[in-house]
């Protein structure tokens, strides 16, 4: 094994990694789909065969950094068999995913023989900024490999020794392809973060997975453009013409299902009409299961006698067992409330009137919005992306879960017969056809 594939890039300078890791994007675009797909099995197989080593190196930054951290945060750290077999059978998955590469998006004819086709390409160098989570670097790795981006991974401190063993295996597995390893680097230390954000020219987009507090930094200090989402603050909204079992079941998964992410339910909003039946049972499910209570006025009446504390700011994202209960009018109300307090996250109605949920979907502004469902839904395994790299709240590029599409860009391929703009100008100007020849989604 080379000196390159054993180095995550820890002795290098970051402008050193970006250059490289600029050479190695090059490399990967030109690849085949054969060939990433080959690449992806050898890290795979990568992953499983280093069990012993990642497991050890694990302990170590449990033992090391677990006693800071919440629960949650020590529950996404922790690795074990059972986890590394998942993390490589991720990397399959991905492998079995369409190739996003060389698809026609669009193309035209401008004249005979002048065609004009838009296909899409990789991005180039991702850097992506993560805290406590090592499957964060296997699935990343993969959707960057699959779409043939090289990617700069940035550790927090508490996952830091598990995150260098991966990557040091997975560097090994892409050179002994003949893949350059800087396809993958691990950039160590937290004051190398800003000269990270700094290298605007060499990286093409920087991906925050993390706290509000991470995300925020990142887009305050850096001129790369930026993908990600600052707060997770998710409704349910529950319509007068909700069922109630459903109602009950689908907020207990938005709720408990995993509190810690950022696709689980923060606050219910409950139509008046029903409030008074249906809040005492949600109140009484959520209790059983240790979620902790925070209501309005009208909640803490109709809830006398169980224990209900005021909300202190309905733009909380809680991040554990705890909920904000509210109670609207009826539709309009409630949408008003989202659109002011959420995050533009994902929104989930439960209503039996289909005329007023498909008005919710329509309506509401946030990256993923349903009906019947519970917001935990949100995630780009669950809609069949294979992974994730995280989810955006972004309008320009990519919105929600961002998997293969998302790490994509297009450009316009023009081929002539030697023709120029001066044939289509003046008094003999020749016309242009513009005829469609194949639209978005037909292969190349």
């Amino acid at each position: 094994m080379s000196a390159a594939a054993v180095s995550a890039g820890s002795g290098q300078s970051v402008r050193a990694m970006a250059e490289a890791a600029k050479s190695a994007s090059r490399v990967l675009a030109a690849l085949d789909e054969e060939k990433r797909n080959a690449a992806l099995e050898a890290m795979a197989l990568a992953v499983g065969g280093a069990s012993v080593e990642l497991l050890e190196a694990n302990l170590e930054d449990v033992r090391t950094e677990g006693g800071s951290l919440s629960a949650a945060t020590l529950a996404r750290l922790q690795l074990d068999e059972a986890k590394l077999a998942e993390m490589a059978e991720q990397v399959r998955s991905v492998a079995r995913l369409p190739d996003p590469l060389g698809r026609v998006l669009d193309a035209i004819e401008l004249d005979e023989g002048l065609d004009l086709t838009k296909i899409s390409v990789p991005l180039g160098v991702l850097a992506v900024i993560f805290e406590a989570r090592p499957d964060a670097v296997t699935q990343i790795a993969a959707l960057a490999i699959k779409s043939g981006n090289a990617v700069l991974l940035k550790a927090g401190k508490e996952v830091e020794r598990t995150a260098e063993v991966l990557v040091r295996v997975l560097r090994a597995a892409l050179e002994g392809e003949g893949l350059p390893a800087d396809a993958v680097s691990l950039v160590v230390g937290r004051e190398r973060v800003q000269e990270l954000l700094g290298m605007h020219g060499l990286v093409d987009m920087v991906i925050p997975r993390g706290s509000k507090a991470l995300v925020e930094y990142v887009q305050a200090n850096t001129r790369i453009p930026v993908l990600g989402h600052a707060e997770g603050v998710c409704h349910v909204y529950v319509d007068e013409s909700a069922d109630e079992a459903l109602a009950l079941r689908v907020i207990d998964d938005a709720k408990t299902d995993y509190p810690a992410a950022c696709n689980a339910v923060e606050t219910v909003l409950v139509h008046r009409a029903i409030a008074a039946e249906f809040l005492p049972k949600l109140a009484e499910r959520l209790r059983a299961k240790g979620v902790a209570l925070h209501g309005d006025a009208t909640v803490r009446e109709l809830l006398r006698g169980v224990e209900v504390e005021s909300v202190a700011d309905w733009h909380t994202e809680y991040g554990e067992l705890a909920v904000s209960l509210g109670v609207v009018k009826g539709l309009d109300e409630a949408m008003e409330h989202i659109h002011a307090h959420g995050s533009a996250h994902t929104e989930s109605i439960v209503a039996e009137d289909t005329a007023v949920a498909e008005r919710f979907l329509r309506e509401v502004d946030a990256a993923s919005v349903m009906h019947n469902a519970s917001t935990r839904f949100a995630d780009g395994f669950r809609y069949g992306f294979g992974a994730e790299v995280g989810i955006s709240t972004s309008k320009l590029h990519a919105r929600g879960p961002v998997g293969l599409e998302g790490l994509t860009t297009y450009k316009y391929v023009l081929r002539g017969r030697g023709q120029v703009a001066g044939d289509y100008r003046g008094k003999d100007a020749k016309a242009f056809t513009h005829r469609v020849v194949a639209k978005q989604g037909e292969l190349r």
